[in-house]
């Protein structure tokens, strides 16, 4: 093999000081799952509390805790009835208090998610807004008049399935719900709407928490024309999010999100955050076509500080995909960071989706390696550190009503969001009580408490994976350039000043190799846990499932 496919990647020039966001790894923990302290199933604020010792361990900068709030749990807290309370299910706000607290002593940033574009069905706007078209609140949400037969006034269409529209007899008018009908969208472009949301967010600056992830951030606006959404044909069906069994995919959406008014509150947001020194906006921006520009738009200095699609949350996983995602999103945001995430509470796990049913837990390092050497922070999904695979829900005992609407072409996202097994014991250690998703057997034998006592596991892989990383600027911070990419190796280079790595990564179960004039003089480091390869003059050498770091002659 040449490198005869290796073209320059655009980066940023390296700066002498960082936010403590770029190049930061986030850990996301999913309250409900991960450690239930008073005996009801479900996980709570006391029992993240209790494992922040550990979190700490890992090696991570932050936590970003999914939501908390008030809910009556339609969506299972993104629903949210009330943005300032803490949902008792959780616990208290002074548990919060409390939770924030020690993890600023850890070291620890945090960040809490935010959910502007809508709300519960249940919030009190709603419930004023939806009484009369002439209440004080009467275009806090996206009301529109039946079309001439009845119908809905334009073609949308809800994520979740179906219409985007539900008729209220109360005010005899459809409203909009890009998701769930419990979900009626708000009306951004009422600005009384815009204030009452960013007064929400003040109210957890103010409290210490380090940083907000946006949740559908590109969904707050909507075409005020409500023009019809062209049809998609059905070749270009395909890609990130597409499935035959979800007619979401059938159309260009172009008016019910990631509208042009969006900007103007992205700058009002910003203007917000800048008034708390180190707090930082990550935004999920999620869109059926060019996410990469859009991200990009989105990042522009005076918006948001970064964002993360679903590029690399997707079943794509060849070593050109994931080229061709991080170059577009480099060349897209030259001044802006990205951030990358390979698993989280939406999409069945990584270890599964890339490595198939029966991929080994130590595969998982590889994957976790790869994310943690791109340019930009990382999201790392609570269990990637054990290496989890998707759990099997039997129908039965299925909670997420996406999955249990589109059973069995579908299975949800219950697979992903099951309880972390802390213990090899009866419901993993997470719970004394029935937990509210089961814990899989297969999950018991990854326990916490099994791999802290082998020094071979994922666990003990992960965290000296995360250790070596922080002392590698170039990996944290350094500028990005690919080298060469074919169907099993991803080569490229990272440089930050004095410091020069060559990193290569074999995503395929065969051994691969390529020479590479660039490889010349190179010395090699280790694959840090992982199957390590080699060079030998300009021929790099990569086992099967296995990477390579090695330093670079100047």
């Amino acid at each position: 093999m040449d490198q005869s496919n290796a073209s320059p990647s655009p980066g940023i020039a390296p700066e002498h000081r960082h936010e403590w966001w770029q190049g930061a790894l986030i850990y996301q923990i999913y309250p409900r799952s991960y450690l239930d302290t008073n005996g009801d199933g479900v996980g709570d604020l006391p029992g993240i509390i209790e494992r922040l010792d550990y979190v700490a361990s890992l090696g991570v900068e932050a936590i970003w805790i999914s939501p908390f709030f008030k809910s009556p749990m339609a969506d299972y807290g993104y629903d949210i009835s009330d943005y300032r309370a803490v949902d008792p299910l959780f616990g208290t706000l002074a548990d919060f208090d409390r939770l924030l607290a020690k993890a600023h002593a850890l070291g620890l940033r945090v960040m809490i998610d935010q959910v502007p574009s809508h709300t519960s069905s249940e919030h009190a706007w709603f419930r004023e807004s939806r009484m009369s078209r002439d209440n004080p609140k009467a275009d806090w949400y996206v009301w529109a008049d039946a079309r001439d037969d009845g119908g809905p006034p334009n073609n949308w269409l809800s994520v979740f399935g179906g219409s985007a529209w539900k008729w209220d007899p109360r005010r005899a008018q459809y409203y909009l719900h890009n998701f769930l009908v419990e979900q009626p969208d708000l009306n951004f472009h009422c600005p009384a709407v815009r204030e009452a949301v960013l007064a929400d967010m003040r109210f957890w600056l103010e409290r210490g928490v380090d940083g907000l992830r946006l949740d559908a951030i590109n969904y707050c606006f909507y075409d005020k024309q409500l023009r019809d959404n062209p049809p998609k044909p059905a070749a270009a069906r395909t890609g990130q999010g597409f499935r035959p069994d979800n007619p979401y995919a059938y159309q260009y959406h172009h008016f019910d999100n990631t509208q042009p008014e969006n900007l103007q509150f992205l700058a009002e947001l910003r203007t917000l955050t800048d008034r708390y020194p180190g707090r930082v906006t990550l935004g999920e921006i999620g869109t059926a076509e060019d996410s990469n520009a859009t991200i990009a738009e989105y990042t522009m200095p005076g918006r948001l500080h970064m964002g993360y699609s679903f590029e690399l949350l997707g079943s794509a996983s060849s070593p050109a995909h994931v080229r061709a995602t991080v170059e577009g999103a480099l060349a897209h945001s030259p001044d802006a960071w990205p951030c990358w995430a390979l698993s989280n509470h939406d999409v069945e796990r990584v270890l599964s989706r890339w490595g198939g049913p029966q991929a080994a837990p130590a595969l998982g390092t590889l994957y976790t390696a790869l994310a943690c050497s791109l340019r930009g922070a990382v999201c790392i999904y609570q269990g990637e550190e054990l290496g989890l695979g998707e759990a099997e829900i039997p129908y039965e005992q299925m909670r997420d009503p996406y999955g249990i609407a589109f059973w069995p072409t579908f299975k949800g996202r219950d697979g992903c969001r099951t309880p972390i097994p802390w213990t090899a014991d009866a419901n993993g250690g997470f719970s004394r009580a029935t937990p509210w998703l089961p814990v899989p057997a297969t999950h018991l034998a990854q326990s916490v408490a099994a791999q802290e006592r082998a020094d071979g596991s994922p666990l003990h892989a992960f965290r000296r994976l995360l250790a070596w990383r922080r002392t590698q600027p170039a990996l944290v911070w350094g500028q990005m350039h690919f080298l060469y990419s074919d169907d099993a190796l991803l080569v490229f280079e990272r440089r930050l000043r004095e410091q020069a790595l060559l990193v290569a990564f074999n995503l395929t179960g065969n051994a691969a190799s390529v020479d590479l004039p660039a490889a010349h003089g190179a010395t090699t480091i280790s694959g840090h846990g992982l199957p390590a390869g080699s060079i030998n003059g300009t021929r790099i050498a990569v086992p099967a499932h296995g990477a390579l770091y090695a330093r670079l002659a100047r």
